[in-house]
């Protein structure tokens, strides 16, 4: 059989399938999670099985994640993963490229001071397209795609807060054309956006092949560092990644297209995760009146009228205990992402409870939080329940004490990875989530066009949304109504991705 090895002393169970090369490929991209818990149960905690000619050892027990996540690189890289990114899917090729030299680089941009920086542009560019939309589009209620609505106004934000807006003079004019050039971008990205997976796995048709270079073209133009060199306000981490590719003696053509890379990178999943935590607060009352009580109270310690407000301080996003746990939540029961390692060199994985497996050089390592702990029934009562307050405990503070064996958990939910990877824009996208929320919350009355359709079920090979999203209906609230009379109808490995 093609693939076959025999299993030396010492190494986790291993599961070749029937099939010769393919191994369990098509269970694997069929349906991840079932597959995997049907080896969890057949093999235990750790195990390696082959899929399309390449040996994984799926690791399964999270009290055992830090041993993975924090080993060095020389062991355990993610580099290879990286490339493979850059290469198929963004058509981006640098040369020496160093993943842990650029995150050092860019990681001062995303923190202290300049997470502060991003937090205050995100809350105006939101307020630009979301308000802004709203005054141009009348009065009235207005129906759109939950989807489109969440991701399209927070990364058309996201991209005039990183990339730039209009140059000065600020005028109601220049917020327009930064509206309709957002919008541009948006749209634009959204068709890639939706081709991904295909072009991920390598199943692209002749058709898509050329709609993605269609549209590859058209975001590399759009966003090329000539036409950014124009925009004002552009962020400190677009000025240091820029000077980081330039001092790489990276061509025009090729910064543009790692621009594109970026934008999905640093964009992509806010907007699909703010569309799950709007959709759970919909369907479930309690949750979004509790939410909304704390937003009120948050509006009564506040210093203006939130007509007024132009930033959303720190101190008032960090004082928003139930809005963090629905956050938590949504994000437990939706990000999915694959935490994967490339084993360098042969090694011992020490376990958590003692056990030792030796690992062997050119194999993948994969950890699947989203089954474990993330669904795990040990750790999380009912988990495939949507409980608003799960993240609480009885005295309104954080819960972070978690268990499984009787053990507390320091990996209880992981949807912004762990260890040497972790998301560096994890504040920034929370932030950004939270201030939207915000936004909506306050500014808009919403309502679900269809309430009592079910929650959309996963696309089970790419752990995407079934469909295009719930329609809903938008109101401006009294708070904003003599500012904003309507809303416009809108024709997201982070959170699942609604197609």
């Amino acid at each position: 059989m093609a693939g076959f090895r025999p299993r030396r002393p010492g190494e986790p169970p291993l599961d070749l399938g029937s099939i010769p090369w393919l191994g369990h490929a098509l269970e694997f991209g069929k349906d991840a999670a079932g597959f995997l818990t049907r080896m969890k149960e057949k093999h235990g905690d750790i195990f390696t099985v082959l899929v399309g000619g390449r040996h994984v050892t799926v690791l399964l027990d999270p009290h055992s994640y830090d041993a993975v996540v924090w080993e060095p690189r020389s062991r355990l890289d993610f580099h290879a993963y990286a490339v493979f990114l850059m290469e198929r899917i963004f058509d981006v090729q640098l040369p020496h490229y160093n993943p842990g030299d650029e995150k050092s680089k860019m990681k001062p941009t995303l923190l202290h001071k300049e997470l502060q920086a991003l937090t205050d542009a995100m809350y105006t560019n939101l307020r630009t397209v979301l308000l802004g939309d709203t005054v141009e589009a009348g009065s009235g209620w207005h129906e759109m795609g939950l989807l489109e609505f969440s991701y399209g106004f927070l990364l058309r934000a996201g991209y005039l807060t990183q990339y730039g807006v209009e140059a000065p003079p600020h005028t109601q004019e220049s917020q327009a054309q930064d509206r309709v050039h957002s919008a541009d971008v948006f749209h634009t990205f959204r068709q890639l956006d939706l081709l991904l997976p295909k072009l991920a796995r390598g199943s692209l048709s002749a058709g898509d092949k050329d709609r993605v270079g269609k549209v590859k073209g058209r975001l590399w133009k759009l966003l090329s560092p000539t036409r950014l060199a124009s925009r004002a306000h552009r962020s400190r981490w677009l000025e240091s990644y820029l000077l980081h590719l330039e001092e790489m003696g990276v061509s025009e053509e090729m910064q543009a297209r790692a621009l594109v890379l970026q934008l999905w990178a640093t964009q992509g999943n806010m907007g699909p995760a703010a569309f799950w935590l709007l959709l759970f607060l919909l369907k479930n009352p309690e949750a979004l009146a509790a939410v909304r009580g704390e937003l009120e109270t948050v509006l009564l310690g506040a210093e203006q009228p939130i007509s007024q407000m132009t930033t959303l301080p720190q101190k008032v996003l960090d004082s928003m205990p139930v809005l963090d746990s629905v956050l938590s939540e949504s994000l437990r029961l939706t990000a999915a992402p694959f935490i994967t390692r490339e084993v360098v060199a042969d090694l011992a994985l020490p376990m958590a409870d003692g056990r030792e497996f030796s690992l062997r050089r050119g194999d993948r390592l994969l950890l699947f939080p989203f089954l474990s702990p993330q669904k795990d029934p040990e750790i999380y009562t009912d988990p495939e329940v949507f409980k608003y307050n799960r993240f609480l405990n009885p005295d309104g503070s954080e819960k972070k004490d978690f268990y499984k064996d009787g053990k507390r958990l320091k990996n209880y939910s992981l949807p912004w990875g762990a260890g040497h990877n972790q998301c560096l824009g994890k504040g920034y996208a929370v932030n950004s989530i939270k201030q939207f929320v915000f936004l909506v919350l306050t500014q808009f009355d919403l309502e679900l066009i269809t309430p009592d359709v079910d929650i959309p079920e996963f696309d089970l090979s790419s752990y995407r949304v079934k469909g295009t999203g719930r329609g809903v209906r938008a109101h401006p609230t009294g708070a904003h109504h003599a500012q904003c009379e309507g809303h416009p109808g809108s024709s997201p490995t982070g959170a699942s991705r609604p197609q």
